[in-house]
């Protein structure tokens, strides 16, 4: 627990909570406000699908020849399609996060005023962020694997299956999820930033 001086001499104890409450409160945003994660998830979940896609079907396809300018250029607008897509997810993302923070200026004012630490506030959102993260990765790596598969295994049929190893299915889901987090978190960075630096008071004054 820590002391901070404030404004006009007056002074507002801070409390360290441990992590398992933030994680509970995290949690419990994420219910309240299912539709808003809903919508950030969303995002995650497309840029990964469409990742997955684009790896999966590399898999399936005969290596690429370095001499086929053809196929270097079609490999390089793939590449291209999968970071624009990814840039817009990270994009949508914090512009869905600083919204939430808008909504819940009070609750947030609330928190700091009660002697939340501003990194306590920065650690609701990036847990929030890491939650959504995963779970709109591995949803978006199931869309994307899926659909490349099953387009796969009615051009090919079922000998596809054995065509890549287990281990390459296993670094393109680690892949996937690292991608999908990291985006995510990356992109809460500014409104996780914004909401720790609010004033308690100014953020209780708020018409929401």
């Amino acid at each position: 627990m820590g002391i901070t001086q404030t404004g006009k001499g007056a002074i507002r104890k801070q409390v360290q909570l441990p992590l398992s409450v933030a994680f509970r409160i995290s949690l419990l945003n994420i219910r309240v406000r299912f539709l808003r994660s809903l919508i950030t998830a969303a995002g995650v979940m497309l840029g990964i699908a469409l990742f997955t896609a684009v790896r999966t079907a590399n898999l399936y396809a005969p290596p690429v020849d370095p001499s086929d300018p053809v196929a270097m250029e079609t490999a390089t607008r793939q590449a291209w399609l999968v970071v624009m897509s990814l840039v817009l997810s990270a994009v949508g993302i914090t512009n869905s996060m600083l919204m939430a923070v808008a909504e819940r200026f009070r609750e947030i004012g609330t928190m700091k005023c009660l002697g939340a630490l501003d990194s306590f506030i920065v650690k609701l959102f990036f847990i929030e962020a890491g939650l959504m993260g995963i779970v709109a990765s591995l949803v978006g790596f199931l869309v994307g694997w899926g659909l490349v598969t099953l387009i796969n295994l009615f051009r090919l049929g079922a000998s596809i299956f054995g065509a890549v190893s287990p281990l390459a299915w296993l670094v393109l889901v680690g892949q996937a999820l690292g991608i999908g987090v990291v985006l995510t978190i990356i992109a809460t960075i500014l409104p996780a930033y914004r909401a720790a630096k609010m004033p308690p008071a100014a953020a209780l004054r708020v018409e929401v």
